[in-house]
């Protein structure tokens, strides 16, 4: 078995179906969760891991994405050796720092939680969920290779297998622990997931093994020699665009570990308890959250696919192909925003009622829906940054946009309850948004044809007339909130789809702007 190459199309396409399945199969996920732990109980899997992702990101220091760019530019080059090379140090430096960070969570776990988690009761769920660092910095260094390659396949079981395996550890093992009071049910929930990336681990690794047979045994030689000059040379390129991710996710991690402390403080301040205020959270971040990230499958994949895209027109500075691929992706990405974000935005809280038997966090779905279309954008236009070479630009992006979100969550927060929480949550997107659109207009320029927008809210604004004519009508007939809610999205998306075909947006073929060199 031997990878094959992928155009960007295809590999998009590939990862557009696994990430659709794999989000399927995550919500579920997380339906069986809200059922068998309440709000309460995903509450305290959300303030759990308060500094998984920061030893995650310092096991990884970016080096997923700087696999991708290297490994795709190696390839253009047809350097293979350079290619193993890149791997080899990924894999050693990872290994190394995952093991050491490991050990530190678990020896000092008494310490974290006393002084980062919110709520004690969330201490045996952290310590279930440390095992967690070495498996997801290997699997992410196998999957930056593999997205160098533009082999999408491996990526794509991977994930699929990983939530399989975590639904089927949760029921048996969350309904097990149960009766010995939720704190340990949501450990068994954390280990779950554990498992699930486990298995993950496991196939990649066959994946890498098996497409390289008959070479494997030449593949540490080659990648090594003289280690003191090449070794040294790759390491330096992996963290030249690795490093400012690090930096990018370090205060993003320190950023999310007070996250949950800064909530609770907040709506204790507005006024509520501590569980109260843990139960909120948990409606926000265990229900709401999750349900807006749903649809932004499409552009999550077709950003994955657009790194090496992007990188491999870069090396002959082909900004025609740039364009036409940056096109596709802002294209695809209001295609799909726009009718996701008013479904949600329309049918808010029987959705959450209907998934999680929660109305109560509906309030807070409506608030967020609008400000989350911009979400929509953000991946793909990071992922052209990144695809550019500018690590460093995407770090300061989210830098300055977590001391936003920190202040506005904080303010609104303890002004305005968990509603304000939420806002604070919206405004951060839209400023990400923002910065990230503003440099890539500053790096290559940005052109983007409004008959296309002006098209798809027209079938939005048709699309929605007739899901409400149907949600009225089902209403009326006492079919029940369930069919109710499902008939009208259906009738809704069917609709939608049909204006698209009727609009031609899809066949819309822009004019290319004159193009300049990258700077």
């Amino acid at each position: 078995m031997v990878l094959h190459k992928q155009t960007f199309t295809r590999g998009t396409f590939i990862l557009t179906v696994s990430s659709f399945f794999t989000r399927v199969l995550g919500f579920v996920n997380g339906i069986l969760l809200a059922r068998f732990l309440g709000a309460e109980g995903v509450g305290l899997l959300m303030i759990a891991h308060p500094l998984l992702p920061l030893f995650i990101t310092l096991t990884e220091l970016g080096l997923p994405v700087a696999i991708s760019k290297l490994v795709s530019e190696a390839e253009a080059q047809k350097n293979t050796a350079r290619v193993r090379r890149i791997l080899v140090v990924s894999l050693t430096v990872t290994g190394t720092l995952s093991i050491v960070l490991t050990l530190f969570a678990l020896f000092a776990s008494k310490w974290i939680a006393s002084v980062f988690l919110a709520d004690q009761r969330a201490y045996y769920a952290m310590v279930a969920i440390t095992p967690i660092i070495p498996i997801i910095a290997m699997s992410a260094v196998l999957k930056g290779y593999f997205r160098g390659k533009q082999n999408m396949n491996p990526l794509a079981l991977s994930d699929i297998i990983e939530n399989v395996v975590q639904i089927v550890v949760i029921i048996g093992v969350v309904n097990w622990l149960l009766p010995y009071g939720i704190a340990y049910a949501a450990a068994g929930a954390m280990a779950a997931v554990v498992i699930g990336e486990g298995f993950g681990l496991f196939y990649l690794f066959a994946m890498f093994k098996w497409s390289g047979r008959g070479r494997q045994q030449n593949v540490i030689a080659d990648a090594a020699q003289p280690l003191s000059k090449q070794g040294d040379r790759t390491l330096f390129d992996l963290l030249r665009i690795g490093l400012p991710m690090t930096g990018s996710g370090f205060i993003h991690s320190i950023y999310r570990a007070f996250l949950p402390m800064l909530i609770t403080k907040s709506l204790v301040l507005y006024g509520v308890s501590t569980e109260m205020a843990t139960k909120q959270f948990g409606l926000l971040a265990g229900y709401v959250i999750p349900l807006l990230l749903l649809p932004g499958f499409f552009t999550q994949s077709l950003s994955t696919a657009l790194i090496p895209a992007i990188s491999e027109a870069s090396v002959d500075s082909n900004l025609r192909l740039i364009h036409s691929r940056m096109d596709v992706a802002m294209r695809m990405a209001l295609i799909v925003g726009l009718p996701c974000t008013i479904i949600l935005f329309l049918w808010a809280e029987p959705l959450v009622t209907v998934i999680y038997h929660a109305p109560e966090a509906g309030i807070l779905l409506k608030l967020i829906a609008p400000m989350f279309l911009l979400y929509y954008f953000e991946a793909p236009l990071q992922a052209i940054l990144l695809g550019l070479g500018k690590a460093s630009t995407v770090m300061w992006n989210h830098v300055l946009t977590n001391i936003f979100e920190v202040i506005a969550i904080f303010a609104l927060g303890s002004r305005f309850g968990i509603e304000g929480v939420a806002w604070g949550f919206g405004f951060g997107i839209c400023m990400l948004t923002l910065l990230n659109f503003l440099s890539v207009s500053s790096s290559i320029g940005f052109y983007f044809d409004f008959r296309i927008v002006l098209k798809a809210g027209a079938g939005v604004i048709v699309m929605t007339i007739c899901g409400m004519a149907t949600y009225s009508i089902l209403t009326r007939y006492g079919l029940g909130q369930t069919i109710e809610v499902l008939g009208a999205v259906l009738v809704s998306l069917l609709t939608y789809v049909a204006m698209l075909h009727v609009t031609h947006v899809l066949s819309i073929r822009p004019k290319p702007p004159a193009l300049t060199p990258i700077p």
